[in-house]
């Protein structure tokens, strides 16, 4: 599948993991025990500070700003996973794809997103949206793209660092997915390249299938 980045972001960098022949499927107590361990951990960190602290957050929610988009009301997904932690309104297991996701997301302190490959039409382009664009999200909601950082099909809208839509949601039927990550801006390059790799060789170890991956 092709993904490319325009020249407005040029000086970001995304990984791209395309999935194939993987099995979704309830997550193993292995990978539950791991995320909820995990949570409970942040639960503990975060009585001393707030998620906006996180060095990761800070940076995100400064693009949000430097690119026109309000991150008190369009958050960062981490920051929105970590507040919801610090309520201990810990997150349920959802499959094995998503919770690997969040999992991902919370140790990196960056958004990723995990996107139904069949339910992408035409070329994908990692790009800033525009005032008339959105998109019905997974937050149950329909939300704005003008000014937020967007991954976009020939159909619009489907994924950002702030909220994922409903039309490419990753479920247990999905065999094929694309997986984003928004790398923070201050990640090296070969942290940046640990990540990746991480998250592919444990998603193949959970879901099975093959992955090609890329930083563009």
């Amino acid at each position: 599948m092709e993904v490319s980045v325009h020249s407005s972001l040029s000086s970001y960098s995304f990984g791209i993991i395309h999935y194939r022949n993987v099995t979704v499927s309830e997550s193993p107590q292995m990978l539950k025990g791991r995320l909820q361990l995990f949570q409970e951990s942040l639960f503990f960190d975060l009585k001393d500070k707030k998620p906006a602290d996180f060095e990761g957050i800070t940076e995100w929610r400064q693009l949000f700003k430097h690119f026109g988009k309000d991150p008190n009301r369009y958050r960062p997904s981490t920051e929105a996973l970590l507040r919801r932690i610090s309520k201990q309104n810990y997150l349920p297991s959802a499959n094995s794809a998503v919770d690997l996701n969040n999992f991902f997301s919370l140790q990196y302190e960056t958004p990723l997103g995990i996107y139904d490959a069949e339910k992408i039409r035409g070329p994908v382009e990692i790009r800033v949206g525009s005032k008339q664009e959105q998109f019905e999200g997974l937050n149950g909601r329909e939300n704005s793209a003008e000014n937020l950082i967007i991954a976009a099909d020939d159909l619009g809208p489907f994924g950002s660092p702030s909220v994922d839509s409903v039309r490419t949601a990753v479920s247990k039927e999905t065999t094929e997915a694309i997986h984003i990550i928004y790398f923070r801006p201050s990640l090296p390059t070969e942290d940046q390249e640990k990540l990746l790799d991480s998250l592919k060789h444990m998603f193949i170890q959970v879901n099975g299938g093959t992955a090609t991956s890329q930083i563009i």
